[in-house]
């Protein structure tokens, strides 16, 4: 079912799908509620960082965040905070070398690593504390959750209600074509010195795992993923690894209630990220495709940093737990 109408409608002063995707990154400002910082260790001996928000709620939100992101980006902590504010636990949770410390393991993360996500799962639900979980992603934390909720299909733990995503690059063979494109050169840049930092970094801990002798030649995402990305996390090259990995292949197979949010003037994303006739006769899977948000910006004028994004994330997340929302 796809819903081509939304209540989000943008900002008059904020125009463009350039300025609608950086003012918020840049600008945006959220003071937290306290949370602790735990690490859990990986079934093969790495670990992750989480931020954990607790209240003795026994419901859940588990968070996932977008390349070179972490759990302490303002739109994970502005979930985190509409999530609390709604009677909400909240687990925001970095990928492998997103949390200021290198991991531990030759490999980093991906668009594609649901094992990571089970194993945060996994803790979580060892608690015995949680009657409902839903699962929210940003960005390539949007394909992760996905492609998560698809593998699981009707395996999914039957404590986890119901997903939210938000700039999903669902196809990520065009969307990496779409980020090379003129127009997005800055981000471009930026992932990748980012990415090729870690890297190096990599190479100190393991200097006979990887050659990164032409790495600084790399000027698209495709050729990193080619060259680094794919072979790193065992796939065979770029193709392989976006063709494995793209949420696109596993949507169809979800069966718990779950909302895609891609604005239409999201300058990361092709026409192949808003799978309508794909979805069009989903019993769970609504795409809501707003006019306007950039990519995950959603801005809302408010006194408290919470966005439109986190009142629809908290709104959809309501409706299938077993108490109604308290939005601001």
């Amino acid at each position: 079912m796809a819903l081509i109408d939304s209540t989000y409608r943008g900002y008059k002063l904020l125009n463009g799908q350039h300025v609608e995707t950086m003012f918020p990154g840049l600008l945006r400002s959220v003071t937290p509620p306290a949370f602790e910082t735990v690490r859990i260790t990986t079934p093969d001996d790495d670990f992750l960082d989480l931020d954990y928000y607790r209240s003795n709620a026994n419901k859940l939100v588990i968070v996932s965040h977008g390349l070179e992101g972490n759990s302490q980006k303002p739109y994970m902590q502005g979930l985190a905070k509409a999530s609390v504010g709604n009677g909400f636990d909240v687990i925001c949770w970095n990928y492998r070398g997103c949390s200021g410390e290198m991991n531990k393991q030759p490999r980093l993360y991906h668009s594609g690593a649901t094992d990571d996500l089970q194993t945060v799962i996994t803790y979580a639900l060892a608690t015995g504390q949680y009657q409902s979980v839903a699962l929210v992603g940003f960005s390539l934390g949007g394909n992760i959750t996905l492609k998560y909720m698809g593998e699981q299909g009707t395996n999914l733990h039957p404590v986890i209600k119901a997903a939210v995503t938000f700039s999903t690059p669902l196809d990520l063979s065009a969307g990496s074509d779409r980020i090379s494109e003129p127009d997005n050169w800055l981000y471009e840049y930026r992932f990748l010195k980012k990415l090729k930092a870690k890297l190096r970094l990599k190479q100190i801990q393991f200097p006979d795992k990887f050659n990164l002798h032409d790495v600084n030649n790399v000027t698209k995402l495709r050729e990193f993923d080619d060259k680094y990305t794919g072979p790193l996390h065992g796939f065979k090259d770029a193709n392989d690894y976006y063709a494995q990995c793209s949420s696109i292949r596993f949507v169809s197979s979800i069966t718990r209630p779950t909302l895609i949010v891609n604005a239409k003037n999201d300058p990361f994303l092709p026409k192949e990220c808003y799978p309508y006739e794909l979805l069009k006769e989903h019993r769970q899977v609504t795409l809501e495709t707003p006019d306007r948000g950039g990519h995950v910006g959603f801005f809302t004028v408010n006194n408290d940093g919470i966005y439109w994004s986190d009142e629809r994330a908290i709104k959809f997340i309501s409706t299938h737990f077993t108490h109604k929302p308290m939005l601001h």
